[in-house]
């Protein structure tokens, strides 16, 4: 009669186990996670997205500062190579930037992943490894998720033919909030009628204020605090920092902005995980 019990037990918890994946694999919850950098895994919809995968160890391409230097990342990844690639689904690429696309993203993901990525970056991919890619124009769609291609500028506009173009992707689905991925933008009136068209639930902006020679190139605590105000109710995440040497906004600096104007804003660490 014990053995029996103990069988009923043993079954019973097998039955709740396989209901948990179930209910996970099916859920509407939304999951975002930080690797390093503008690096991110996005569960939305049943689909996994990683952002912009710049998966190198430390020093191992160039500094942005210091010339003829191999400075960057400054840091290193928070997970094992095998833990951040696993389970993901397709590539969400802004830009083919060292920071956003190294070597380390090429030698780690499979060659046969999804790639969605803008027109100017179709030249680097004909090169490979990666060959399954889309060039998203306008918009796109991958396993009932719409993948919108959005505008934005990498710095002020003497810096532009330098720096080249960047983008950024809203991500929208049938019961689910909206994301808008920024992408390494200033906040400037272009960044402000994206908003206003697609009314994002969620905002993910790279604020790690880079400088290139004297100009800044990317958002930094300032202008992510009035990117709060501007869009009160979107909850806005603040990535990008702590892990190139032209990056000078931290932390703490977006935090102490955040709580002086009295704005909320999530900062999450490397490999930190946050659930909506």
């Amino acid at each position: 009669m014990k053995n029996k019990y103990l069988l009923i037990t043993v079954v019973f918890f097998m039955l709740m186990g396989a209901c948990t994946v179930l209910t996970d694999k099916n859920s509407n919850k939304i999951s975002i996670q930080l690797i390093r950098n503008a690096t991110l895994k996005i569960d939305y919809n049943g689909t996994i997205f990683m952002v912009d995968p710049s998966l190198s160890p430390p020093k191992s391409f160039m500094s942005f500062v210091v010339p003829n230097e191999n400075l960057n990342p400054t840091v290193d990844l928070p997970l094992s190579i095998k833990n951040i690639v696993d389970n993901v689904d397709a590539v969400l690429l802004t830009h083919s930037h060292l920071d956003h696309f190294d070597q380390g993203a090429k030698d780690y993901l499979n060659s046969e992943l999804p790639f969605f990525i803008q027109p100017t970056d179709k030249e680097v991919f004909s090169k490979g490894p990666f060959s399954n890619y889309s060039v998203v124009n306008e918009k796109t769609e991958f396993k009932n998720t719409s993948i919108i291609r959005t505008k934005g500028k990498h710095g002020p506009d003497a810096l532009l033919e330098d720096l080249g173009q960047v983008s950024g992707y809203i991500l929208k689905a049938k019961s689910q909030p909206t994301i808008y991925i920024i992408g390494d933008c200033l906040f400037d009136a272009e960044i402000k009628e994206t908003i206003r068209e697609h009314q994002p639930a969620i905002i993910i902006a790279n604020t790690g204020g880079a400088i290139w020679g004297e100009s800044k190139i990317l958002m930094d605590e300032n202008s992510v605090v009035e990117l709060a105000k501007f869009t009160p109710t979107a909850k806005i995440i603040a990535v990008h920092m702590e892990a190139l040497d032209h990056c000078k906004t931290t932390r703490k600096m977006v935090s102490e902005k955040a709580k002086n104007e009295q704005v909320d804003i999530v900062i999450p660490n490397d490999g930190e995980i946050l659930r909506f």
